[in-house]
């Protein structure tokens, strides 16, 4: 079994001082390529339906000119009504929705929303960096929750999450499979270099093994 810890002195262990690691369930749903396949459908299907919502608002001068259908969608959110429950449970969203509007900020969010959308959407089906595309993804769908947008955005959400817990093998039938192991070098090649090696009687090389007495 892998280690998935970086500093053992600082890893949860257990009574005996064994290290805790993923249980095997978890590695193979979240590390094992053989799971790939499986997240391509997720990631496909969500990365779908961030490039069919932005597809409307790309080419909608009120989206990115004025801003005017995001300034809308916000006024809707903040409103209290005289009875029944408002669409933003919390008062400081629903503050901090409304410092946006007083501040026209909706004329270059709506910018932001729209881009962000398709960037997600884009990042998802290709397969790069998936795991970064996936948690923007989340961060939308909890502000449109947030917001009191329910729709499929607790489903999209939750998508997303098991797309950041399969950082690893998500983007494995995409372009994660050649980028992952350039950017791994950058948090484990200092590590790698820094190994002792010993050789053997016949001059073979191997590394250290630390031994427990």
């Amino acid at each position: 079994m892998t280690q998935n810890v970086i500093d053992k002195d600082h890893a949860v262990k257990t009574e005996r001082g064994t290290v805790l690691n993923d249980p095997p369930l978890a590695q193979f749903l979240f590390s094992d390529t053989r799971m790939a396949v499986v997240w391509l459908v997720v990631r496909v299907l969500i990365g779908w339906e961030w490039i069919d919502a932005a597809r409307g608002k790309l080419g909608d001068p009120t989206w990115m000119q004025t801003g005017e259908a995001l300034r809308g969608f916000w006024e809707q959110a903040v409103q209290i009504p005289e009875s029944g429950r408002p669409p933003i449970a919390f008062d400081w969203y629903r503050n901090f929705i409304q410092g946006m509007i007083d501040s026209g900020s909706y004329t270059w969010f709506a910018k932001l929303v729209a881009v962000g959308e398709l960037a997600v959407g884009v990042l998802l089906i290709i397969g790069a960096f998936v795991g970064v595309a996936a948690f923007f993804g989340a961060f939308m769908n909890f502000n449109y929750i947030m917001a009191g947008s329910a729709s499929s955005n607790g489903l999209l959400g939750l998508g997303a999450v098991l797309l950041i817990l399969a950082w690893k093998t998500a983007g494995y039938y995409g372009l994660d499979r050649f980028i992952l192991p350039k950017l791994g070098m950058t948090w484990q090649g200092g590590a790698s270099r820094r190994r002792p090696v010993y050789r053997d009687e016949q001059g073979a090389r191997g590394d250290v093994v630390e031994r427990r007495t």
